[in-house]
């Protein structure tokens, strides 16, 4: 009988023992809501939970999908994430108005937010009116009151507004047609606006189309960065959640930065963009997209981050995309004073991020 009650208790004590959580299982992951729009950005989160990397940092990552990055901000109140990636110029808007923080880079889209012509426009016959910008085409009484297609306020926006700068023209000399990017392309398939202003992926669609590029972001003279942003409050109260979940976002940096365009790489941009937008994206669209978007490392990140002498680089950036918002008017004065410094670009989190970065293969 006491050899029964042994046994039967040694029984118990392995079973508990085997019936603890190990640190890092499921019940202990810190669960996140992440916001993405269907870009380039989108693959650090997606292949960071194909790998199951966030699970390493403790984390359990959501990917929350948004068609724009102003939607992101308008779902940010509600707490629809905390943490994710969105485009420079929202962030200046979130900034303003929910106390968005920037806290890192997510890659270099200037090259593909661009404004696009059908090839019968007589403004695809003009190139170099403005000999400071060799490469854009078109003149100012040939844009003056045409119709632009923009997601308004936006990477596609600030595209449109370097355009017009280049002319010597705002918003307001033109008539700007509020569209989210797929209604866009559907629009000026149909014949509908005389300019589209659109972002990557769609920016490979109007070249198949056979649209004109007539200007984008870097041509016009101008640069536009993603950023990785955090809600605030939450970034405050964790701060070690956000410099993990910024850990998790450099291995899939890493990874595009060191590899580029390769087979497997533009494969798994495909899968990533039939997965979480249902959008089929060729092998040629896929390198495309890999190519056109500069990455930066986590050393190349300090730096830019790095205010201990005055404004960063991309306190610098930020500040002029909240520049071109108050100019177009979509601020008015008291509202460009608080986020003009760009201030809320903070490299606090990214100092914190656990050295060196975790391999990615």
């Amino acid at each position: 009988m006491r050899k029964s009650v042994i046994v039967a208790a040694l029984v118990l004590v392995v079973g508990l023992i085997f019936c603890v959580p190990e640190m890092g299982s499921t019940a202990d992951l810190v669960k996140i809501k992440t916001c993405w729009m269907p870009e380039h950005e989108l693959f650090f989160g997606w292949y960071a939970k194909q790998k199951g990397w966030d699970k390493e940092e403790g984390l359990d990552m959501e990917l929350v999908y948004f068609e724009s990055g102003m939607n992101q901000m308008e779902a940010l109140p509600a707490k629809q994430w905390v943490l994710g990636a969105t485009g420079g110029v929202p962030n200046v808007m979130g900034a303003l108005r929910y106390g968005v923080q920037c806290i890192g880079i997510g890659n270099d889209e200037s090259f593909l937010n661009a404004v696009y012509v059908r090839k019968d426009s007589p403004v695809a016959k003009v190139k170099g009116a403005v000999s400071k910008f060799p490469e854009v085409y078109g003149k100012a009484d040939l844009l003056k009151k045409k119709t632009f297609l923009v997601t308004t306020v936006s990477s596609a926006h600030y595209a449109m507004s370097a355009y017009l700068k280049v002319f010597g023209l705002k918003d307001s000399d033109v008539v700007v047609k509020q569209m989210d990017q797929a209604s866009i392309m559907a629009a000026f398939e149909s014949g509908i606006g005389d300019f589209a202003c659109l972002w990557a992926p769609y920016t490979y669609k109007a070249a198949q189309n056979g649209w004109i590029e007539v200007g984008n972001v870097h041509t016009c003279g101008a640069a536009i960065p993603i950023t990785f942003v955090g809600d605030k409050e939450f970034c405050e109260k964790h701060p070690e959640v956000v410099a993990k979940f910024l850990r998790v976002m450099f291995r899939g940096i890493d990874k595009l930065a060191d590899e580029g365009a390769t087979e497997e790489n533009i494969k798994l941009f495909q899968k990533m963009y039939k997965e979480f937008a249902g959008m089929e994206f060729s092998a040629e669209d896929a390198k495309k997209d890999i190519q056109g978007h500069p990455v930066f490392k986590y050393a190349q990140q300090v730096k830019l981050m790095d205010a201990s002498k005055g404004q960063s680089e991309v306190q610098r950036w930020e500040g002029l995309l909240a520049e071109f918002l108050y100019t177009n008017g979509r601020m008015n004065d008291a509202e460009y004073a608080k986020v003009k410094d760009a201030k809320w670009v903070t490299e606090k989190y990214l100092k914190m991020v656990k050295t060196p970065i975790p391999p990615y293969k």
